[in-house]
């Protein structure tokens, strides 16, 4: 059983987030996980402008994904910061490199699952998610979102991401807060999930 985390992260904080879901995943007996990046599509300059360079150079050792990974996974869990309500552009210039797979149904029947970040508590983090579905819905994908058993949802006595369609984390108007342990949980939570769900529906009987 093979599950991609499949992941662009600017500052860092979806990296931190596919971290947590990678460990889920691997607490299912019989997982296997590997975690990719999409390609950048912007210039050294720019993200130097962006003070996002030094970070992205991190992620050097991190293979990219290619359109064909995808094929050999069970279920691929993608994770994306929020750019006006919808995922950024470098994961959706990847997803439009998968028409290919779409012609030939290459994906149908595999397990999709979304989670992602945003600068505000209201700053679009579901609809992030929602509009990712329809992508995966259009491949034949069956969705996976972090349901009410992660308890974490519920919590009054801070603010904090995760909503019934996916895992998500508040970075803050100027990048400056990281996942809090809650959110780290639901991202755990969500990618052991995932797995679990994975097994059932691939298991060999």
């Amino acid at each position: 059983m093979k599950i991609l985390v499949v992941f662009y992260s600017m500052y860092g904080h979806i990296y931190k987030m596919a971290e947590a879901v990678a460990e889920g995943v691997k607490e299912v007996k019989g997982a296997e996980v590997k975690v990719l990046r999409v390609p950048e599509t912007l210039s050294d300059d720019i993200l130097k402008k962006m003070g996002a360079y030094d970070i992205q150079k991190k992620y050097t050792k991190i293979d990219v994904c290619a359109p064909d990974d995808l094929v050999s996974a069970d279920a691929v869990i993608f994770g994306t910061p929020t750019r006006f309500g919808n995922m950024c552009g470098q994961m959706r210039q990847f997803l439009d490199s998968t028409g290919g797979l779409w012609s030939k149904g290459a994906l149908v029947g595999k397990i999709g699952s979304v989670f992602t970040s945003s600068a505000t508590q209201h700053g679009g983090q579901e609809s992030t998610i929602l509009s990712f579905h329809t992508t995966l819905l259009h491949q034949g994908m069956i969705i996976v979102g972090l349901p009410y058993a992660f308890e974490g949802q519920t919590r009054m006595d801070e603010i904090t991401g995760g909503s019934p369609y996916g895992a998500s984390t508040i970075a803050g108007s100027k990048g400056e807060r990281m996942p809090s342990e809650n959110e780290l949980m639901a991202a755990k939570y969500q990618g052991r999930h995932v797995a679990q769900i994975t097994a059932r529906l691939f298991r060999k009987d």
